[in-house]
């Protein structure tokens, strides 16, 4: 009880922070033009996704933690919903890595071919994708027949109740006042039998865990987005340093950077928990922690909260603007100026 007491307060602690933070930045982006470029747009909409994370997400894995007694398609939306802000997540961060690849590689004709129209294009079928793969477990691909295993045993130990309570004294005076209980021994021919102990693991197969969700999922982006990476680093160390005409280009290696420090602390925040699900999958007798599931748990939530603290580290003039945000309409300092020196984010 402990454990989960600290959980939730952590857990609840977090969520604050997830939404106040992202807020911020989607509040940055809004009132300083000069910092709508492309890929701080981009930025933006990650940290709408954060936002759900905070506002949503981990308020249903707390719910999802107490393992209530639910209907599996209450349930089953509560797990799904997760899902969809990560992989949400994880193609928004393919898209920046794509578009900042695009701006080293065609520099003269980067903005012929990167327009508004288009970026919001791929961002809404990065969000239809996800919203794809998230639900796809609501249409069948999900572990109805053992949540339902499972309340068979749920509604053996209801009858068992009922049939005590019969024996006890001024049991027919309780029959005639709660009469629901002469058909307790139906409880599968009502809704009741989708009845069952709400969990994460309790709804997913682990073979859509790891197989779906981590390998091809999670997986595939990651190991294409480090593949972008690694040919955006030879490009920039290999052509734009090598030609003084392109100098100019290599402020984009900070840009590069920064990029790549959210997909390393995706990776981290990430990797741990579905190296968990492999180990329940290939190892089904293993023994498991609920303080390492936990602490999985809170350290994939944490990423929503490391992506905007990363980049406003590593991007200096977003990192100005948004402090300058926060102590305007926070923190209620009137010397604070709202807009930022220089026109760097304009990348």
């Amino acid at each position: 009880m402990e454990l989960y007491l600290g959980f939730v307060i952590l857990e609840g602690l977090l969520a604050l922070a997830v939404v106040g933070t992202n807020l911020l930045v989607c509040a940055t982006i809004c009132l300083h033009r000069e910092l709508r470029s492309v890929t701080n747009c981009l930025v933006a909409c990650l940290a709408l996704a954060d936002l759900g994370v905070g506002a949503l997400a981990i308020p249903f894995s707390m719910v999802l933690s107490l393992e209530l007694t639910l209907c599996f398609h209450t349930c089953l939306f509560l797990a799904c919903f997760p899902l969809v802000t990560t992989q949400f997540s994880i193609l928004l961060l393919l898209l920046i890595a794509l578009n900042a690849h695009l701006k080293i590689r065609l520099p003269s004709s980067y903005a012929m071919h990167v327009r508004k129209g288009r970026v919001l294009g791929a961002v809404g079928l990065c969000w239809l994708l996800s919203l794809l793969i998230g639900l796809s477990p609501m249409m069948g691909w999900n572990s109805l027949g053992h949540y339902v295993a499972g309340n068979r045993t749920l509604a053996a130990e209801r009858a068992a109740v009922v049939l005590i309570a019969r024996d006890q004294p001024y049991g027919g005076f309780l029959s005639k006042v709660y009469p629901g209980t002469r058909g307790a021994p139906h409880y599968n021919q009502l809704h009741d039998d989708h009845l069952g102990h709400c969990s994460f693991t309790s709804v997913f197969a682990p073979e859509y865990l790891v197989y779906f969700i981590f390998f091809a999922c999670t997986l595939l982006p990651l190991g294409a987005l480090l593949g972008i990476y690694a040919d955006l680093f030879r490009l920039v160390r290999g052509h734009f340093l090598a030609q003084p005409l392109w100098a100019a280009k290599r402020g984009e290696l900070p840009m590069a950077r920064a990029l790549l420090l959210l997909f390393g602390s995706f990776c981290v925040c990430w990797i741990p928990l579905h190296v968990i699900y492999c180990v329940r999958l290939l190892c089904p007798g293993c023994w498991s922690y609920a303080a390492l599931d936990r602490l999985a748990v809170l350290l994939s939530h944490l990423n929503s909260l490391a992506n905007p603290l990363v980049y406003a580290m590593r991007k200096k003039d977003f990192g100005r603007a948004l402090r300058a945000v926060c102590l305007r309409y926070v923190l209620r300092c009137p010397r604070a100026k709202v807009h930022p020196q220089g026109l760097s984010g304009r990348r």
